[in-house]
């Protein structure tokens, strides 16, 4: 399908070419998922909503519940006021939602809808303890790593109170744009250790929720309201993911004077340790035996088979705060990043990248953030890796070239399991090993000599 992907690289100032990311409004539809029974709200017009939705059910294969706006020609004009104010109304009476979270888009920014005014002016005519949010989200800049930020930190704003004269032992964990078998293994560690802890969003429970037999429009999990309103009191806020919950944290150290740390996603050993150690740190909990058994196994792992992937050239992209997590980790399993990039503009990408290059004594990698999987095509043509690692709009890409790829981040539309099976903590990078080790074996049975094809490697 890329065959005729050009080595030759003309700089390309006006014109994208499969992007490395997606529009805003769907990473702030996923974080509003994240609190329990919240109906995400599109402020724009139904196909925007409807794509976005499509979007995150292909990912999750489980149905996205959103509302919308839907603007027509004159909402386009005079702005879409009424529209959003009698659908906030009918959401309440129909749906019946503790909470609506309105993000919005490409057509109500660039009309200039004041959505807080709007939401300020409707709020008497909704029953009685409903609660309406909303985070501005253009399409047009960012990503939708930067949509997640947005509507984190419209939790923040809206709802976190610090009621209380002193702090009290509770830490809140932001645990960034990642799947919620990530959410729900963070809170086992945390739970492992006996620890108090607020953690928002939560969409653990939400898009990965059981069949039962009925149809729940709300499912059983998420962050209750009050929690994220009790945040405000918490001794402490750990951000995973500079990213997508630095701007939440600071805005709860701003608002409530929370302090606040932000650390990598705990993905591989050296960043789980990081973010095992601050909570340590914090609290003077002891960790537990279980989870020392746990990091034994990964570097056991890790040694038992590090004559797989060790020295192996790898090109990894994505969202931003997981491709710096992945590249840390790569560099602990001796593999080598040559290509590191991200559709999310962010000089803060590049510096944090090379940084985990220059320690490792990698100096010809190619960073960059803001561009597209063509531009990771092309450097790749002209000088070929070993693997991929990124979500699955890499597999025109390996199919192209012949590369293995590992899928891992968002969206993952053409296999199963990320919503189910963690990539974070020391049992997330045991998977993750697996997976690397299983894609490299798997070409090499498939193109090795018949003498060289061993049951053992």
């Amino acid at each position: 399908m890329l065959d005729y992907t050009p080595k030759e690289m003309n700089e390309r100032e006006a014109l994208v070419v499969n992007p490395a990311k997606t529009c805003q409004p769907i990473g702030a539809m996923y974080a509003a998922l994240g609190i329990h029974r919240c109906l995400p709200h599109s402020h724009g017009s139904q196909g925007c909503c409807s794509y976005h939705r499509m979007h995150l059910t292909r990912h999750y294969r489980d149905p996205i519940m959103a509302s919308t706006s839907s603007f027509t020609e004159g909402a386009c004009v005079f702005g879409g006021k009424t529209n959003l104010a009698k659908g906030l109304e009918n959401i309440f009476n129909i749906y019946n939602p503790d909470i609506v979270a309105v993000n919005s888009t490409c057509l109500s920014e660039t009309i200039g809808d004041d959505i807080g005014e709007i939401i300020k002016d409707t709020l008497p005519k909704l029953p009685a303890g409903k609660v309406v949010i909303h985070a501005n989200t253009p399409s047009y800049t960012g990503s939708h790593i930067t949509g997640f930020s947005n509507m984190n930190k419209a939790m923040v704003t809206y709802l976190s109170e610090a009621k209380k004269e002193s702090k009290n032992e509770t830490i809140n964990v932001l645990p960034g744009f990642v799947e919620p078998s990530d959410m729900k293994e963070i809170k086992r560690i945390l739970g492992m250790m006996g620890l108090s802890y607020i953690m928002f969003p939560d969409t653990s429970g939400v898009v990965n929720a059981p069949m039962t037999g009925r149809y729940e429009m709300y499912p059983e999990g998420g962050t209750p309201i009050q929690k994220i309103v009790e945040a405000g009191d918490s001794a402490l806020t750990i951000a995973l993911g500079d990213f997508s919950s630095k701007e939440a944290a600071y805005e709860l150290e701003k608002k409530c004077e929370v302090p606040s740390s932000v650390l990598e996603l705990p993905i591989g050993v050296v960043n789980t340790d990081a973010f095992i150690m601050r909570v340590v740190e914090q609290t003077g909990v002891t960790v537990p035996k279980e989870l020392e058994v746990e990091r034994g196994q990964l570097i056991d792992l890790m040694v038992d088979i590090h004559n797989h992937y060790h020295g192996k050239k790898v090109a990894l992209y994505g969202d931003p705060d997981t491709v710096i997590a992945l590249t840390q980790f790569i560099v602990s399993l001796g593999m080598v990043p040559k290509y590191v990039l991200t559709g999310t503009p962010g000089k803060a990408f590049d510096k944090k990248v090379k940084e985990i290059l220059l320690a490792a004594g990698i100096k010809d990698a190619k960073v960059g953030n803001a561009l597209d999987l063509m531009t990771l095509h092309q450097w790749i043509k002209n000088d070929p890796v070993d693997l991929l690692i990124g979500n699955t709009y890499g597999k025109y890409i390996a199919r192209a070239e012949n590369i293995p790829l590992v899928r891992v981040g968002f969206p993952i539309l053409d296999r199963v399991g990320h919503s189910f099976f963690p990539t974070v903590g020391y049992v997330g990078a045991i998977r993750l090993i697996e997976k690397i080790s299983t894609a490299l074996l798997d070409k090499y049975d498939r193109e090795c000599p018949e003498e060289d094809f061993e049951l053992v490697l």
